[in-house]
């Protein structure tokens, strides 16, 4: 779903308040996926296009105390959402686009983005700019908590060729974002893409 910016705000804004009711049962995937991403105590992670902060928990608990866990994203209702459900305690949040974070360069370990390649109006220039946050040998994420092929039906369509986030697709666009895709997995239970911030 690709668009521009205002449209994704506008997109984000209509659902903020229901959002989490829409998906009660998400919490458990999302932790099983912030959990392969390997991060240790310590470590400075950024989920990017967090709305309403599901994976900030889960970030937390990987990073512990000593960590730095920060939220981004670019709807502020999606941010006051994720306020009234307390997962500020978490991470810090910040009202900002991903096409320009600010964030200095290295600055992070890690990205988590959960639904968030399909919203990215630029895609190759906004995950380059995830890759400048990250330091080298740093982790990527993208997540979804349900598959391809159930989130086409879920919303009466088919997978189609052109689909950013398969795997023919997705890979060279990573490759020339600064990103070496190291796992692909498209189930139905989620979609997961791990990759590694070349140097």
């Amino acid at each position: 779903m690709s668009d521009d910016r205002t449209h994704v705000q506008e997109f984000f804004t209509a659902r903020a308040a229901d959002w989490d009711s829409r998906f009660p049962d998400d919490g458990p995937v999302y932790a099983a996926a912030v959990a392969e991403l390997g991060l240790r105590p310590g470590d400075r992670v950024l989920d990017a296009g967090c709305g309403t902060g599901r994976a900030l928990p889960p970030l937390r608990a990987a990073v512990g105390p000593s960590g730095v866990v920060l939220g981004a994203d670019l709807t502020p209702a999606m941010l006051e959402a994720a306020v009234r459900a307390g997962r500020d305690r978490h991470g810090r949040l910040l009202l900002t686009d991903v096409a320009a974070l600010p964030l200095r360069t290295g600055a992070l370990d890690a990205v988590f983005g959960a639904g968030l390649i399909s919203h990215l109006p630029e895609p190759a220039a906004d995950l380059r700019e995830l890759a400048r946050v990250v330091r080298p040998g740093g982790l990527l994420a993208l997540f979804h908590p349900i598959g391809r092929a159930a989130l086409a039906a879920r919303h009466g369509r088919q997978i189609t060729p052109d689909d950013l986030r398969a795997e023919p697709n997705l890979r060279p666009l990573l490759a020339a974002s600064g990103w070496r895709m190291t796992s692909y997995v498209d189930e139905d239970a989620r979609f997961l893409v791990l990759a590694v911030r070349e140097d």
